[in-house]
């Protein structure tokens, strides 16, 4: 839970934003010297801050404040005003303005804006920072033919700005190499932003894509920026490309075409200079001969294609992708290097992965934080049983492809405690499919109130 600071001597303030700010964790304070106390305790994630108090003037508080800080957000408040005063906050380090009286969403609006931009530098100055580490080639670990097809398509591809289509089951590893792409190119300086089209409902998509001006729809209070925006002079990671609805589709076209955009309810085009990446688990080709996906954007985004093959069909990477994660984990977690033995080993190649290498990685996670010894044996190894298996497809015998297809998909719901996104993952679809298939059950009937949890 984010921290907020308030500095505000008006109580009925202090005690409007304390209720109103409930999903936060809102600590108020009514003069500069009682805030100083408090930044001296504790940190905060954004600092809300009056413009007039009872021992300074809040503007020229702020320099001090931010030294204190070290690069926390400040948000002015203030009923005395006026753009002069805003661009002087602003100057001195103020991250944004608002103007008393406002209402709970305004502010609201602006936390969220000024968290989600501050998020945002610091995942690309992470990023930047693990350029030479997380994101070289030899982290994306293989040695199958197909693999060092993908390794040399990375080389040719990262250079230019052309578009990317990369294709592959989920957990094949699509946005490490979108990521790879990027940060091997001559961009790797500037944003690198990502949206997954298929996690945010269709009425949502196209404002987290393009934006939207202030008035736009009810709630807009304030103009945003979106994804494209904030991506400018980068590259924008498009993950779940199949999902996203066809009018939406028409408008990503003239992206592609004309590198311009309108925000939602906005008159003026917006130009930008953004690469744009796309990633499906599933067959656009086929799509597009369904009539599910337009035809002119899947040539659009097929201009340079990568294709990540499963795991199950380079079995000889196996070992490779083994040693890298134990070196991974045993330095995350602090532990010595552990040996594999021979048994745990032949465990790991019977196995055919529908998970693939995320799945991969997950098992040996875990036996790195399960396990005390040096080694890692046959029974650290925990994977799905054969046997567990055959019992499941017996009970089943005898039902309808629809009823194995619903027992599946509330069996992996089960299991994963009502964790759709995790399940989705499991079952090999995307989160709006399962979505969607709990919202047929529904429909007929069937109580489904115990998987609606989507985190």
């Amino acid at each position: 839970m984010e921290k907020i600071l308030i500095v505000d001597d008006d109580p009925n303030i202090r005690e409007f934003l304390l209720h109103g700010l409930m999903e936060y964790d809102v600590k108020p304070t009514s003069s500069i010297g009682e805030a100083l106390k408090e930044i001296e305790k504790s940190t905060y994630d954004i600092v809300l801050l009056d413009m007039k108090l009872p021992d300074g003037d809040g503007v020229e508080f702020i320099p001090r404040l931010k030294n204190y800080l070290n690069g926390t957000p400040i948000i002015v408040m203030t009923a005395y005003g006026s753009l002069d005063n805003a661009i002087k906050a602003i100057r001195l380090g103020a991250q944004d303005f608002i103007k008393k009286p406002f209402d709970i969403e305004e502010i609201e609006l602006k936390i969220k804006k000024v968290l989600e931009e501050i998020k945002l530098k610091e995942e690309n100055k992470r990023l930047k920072s693990l350029l030479h580490e997380e994101y070289k080639f030899s982290n994306i670990v293989g040695k199958h033919p197909r693999m060092k097809e993908v390794f040399q398509m990375i080389k040719l591809t990262a250079k230019s700005r052309a578009t990317v289509l990369i294709e592959g089951e989920s957990g094949t590893g699509k946005e490490l190499v979108a990521r790879a792409v990027h940060f091997n190119s001559d961009r790797k300086d500037a944003p690198f932003v990502s949206i997954n089209c298929a996690a945010i409902p269709e009425t949502l998509l196209e404002s987290e894509l393009f934006g939207h001006e202030k008035g736009a729809f009810t709630g807009a209070i304030v103009q945003r920026k979106g994804k494209f925006e904030l991506a400018d002079k980068g590259t924008i990671l498009l993950d779940e490309i199949s999902e996203m609805s066809q009018s939406l589709q028409a408008k990503l076209l003239r992206v592609l075409q004309e590198f311009e955009f309108y925000r939602v309810g906005g008159s003026i085009p917006v130009k930008v200079d953004v690469r744009v990446i796309a990633t499906t688990n599933r067959d656009l080709r086929k799509l597009v001969e369904e009539g599910k996906f337009r035809e002119d954007l899947y040539y659009r985004l097929n201009v340079i294609r990568i294709k990540l093959p499963p795991l199950r069909e380079r079995k000889e990477d196996i070992p490779l992708l083994v040693d890298h994660f134990i070196e991974k984990y045993t330095k995350m977690y602090g532990k010595p290097k552990k040996k594999l033995h021979d048994s745990a080993l032949r465990k790991l190649m019977s196995y055919n992965y529908p998970g693939n290498v995320r799945e991969l990685e997950n098992i040996i996670e875990r036996a790195i934080i399960l396990n005390s010894t040096d080694e890692i044996r046959e029974e650290h190894i925990v994977i799905e049983e054969e046997k567990g298996n055959m019992d499941i497809v017996s009970k089943l015998v005898g039902h309808s492809l629809e009823e194995v297809e619903r027992e599946l998909i509330l069996k992996t719901l089960e299991h994963t405690r009502g964790n759709q996104k995790k399940a989705a993952e499991i079952l090999g679809v995307t989160d709006r499919t399962l979505r969607n298939k709990l919202a047929l059950y529904r429909e007929m009937g069937i109580n489904v109130t115990n998987f609606a949890k989507k985190e």
